[in-house]
């Protein structure tokens, strides 16, 4: 059996992921913060897709709660471990920076960011102990180009892009990939806000993208295919003219 970890893994982009990689045999552990409903709905998707997942309650920002929710799932599963992992876990609270409040620019930073070292941290080492692994950062269009209104997301997702880059070289020895993913216009509940009429007009292919086709991105560097991807950052934008 081989286990996929994706955090935020109950609406959006994480869901995708987590049906795309069910349905590649994986037993995903779909994590969630509050919508719990929303993490039953994906379970039931990656059980039709084809392998049941389970649903893993944390805060990625938290790292006593990640940790211990991890590990107790580690001890309950000792022959088990999670091979791939995908931080996807991020919230957004756009402002220009005069405006902005120090909460929001903290609460972006601390769960795209710190859910990143959180998460990795613990999840990291057994893959280091079975010499095999894939890490996948969920980075942004943002973090690359820089986006009016989101010091706060870019300042976090350039810096997923970084640590994507320096933990590759850390841990390629021993068979572990690590490589960031970075979306542009994706139709989730994160753009439902969005004139999408106009900014799909500085989109090369005329649209927003789907999640799905991020999650078979997603999928691809999980896949043994990639083995010889990493500290790559793959932008996903349909040709988002700068």
């Amino acid at each position: 059996m081989k286990y996929a970890l994706v955090t935020g893994g109950s609406r959006g982009i994480g869901r995708a992921i987590c049906v795309k990689l069910a349905s590649q045999g994986y037993h995903v552990l779909i994590n969630y913060v509050s919508n719990e409903a929303k993490a039953v709905e994906t379970q039931q998707l990656t059980k039709e897709a084809g392998e049941e997942g389970e649903i893993i309650k944390f805060n990625v920002a938290n790292l006593e709660e990640t940790t211990a929710a991890i590990e107790k799932w580690q001890s309950e599963n000792k022959d088990a471990y999670i091979d791939v992992l995908v931080n996807n876990a991020g919230v957004t609270s756009d402002s220009l920076l005069p405006m902005m409040e120090a909460e929001a620019w903290h609460k972006v930073l601390s769960t795209s960011l710190d859910g990143f070292f959180n998460v990795t941290r613990t999840v990291v080492k057994k893959m280091i102990r079975k010499k095999h692994g894939r890490i996948i950062n969920m980075a942004s269009v943002s973090g690359l180009i820089g986006l009016p209104g989101q010091c706060n997301y870019s300042a976090a997702k350039g810096a997923i892009i970084a640590a994507t880059k320096a933990l590759s070289k850390e841990v390629g020895g021993k068979n572990i990939t690590v490589n960031a993913i970075a979306p542009g216009f994706i139709k989730t509940d994160m753009t439902s806000s969005l004139n999408e009429e106009e900014l799909k007009k500085g989109i090369s292919l005329g649209r927003f993208g789907e999640a799905e086709e991020v999650a078979a991105l997603a999928a691809f560097l999980a896949s043994d295919d990639a083995a010889y991807i990493t500290g790559e950052t793959i932008a996903i934008t349909g040709g988002l003219k700068a």
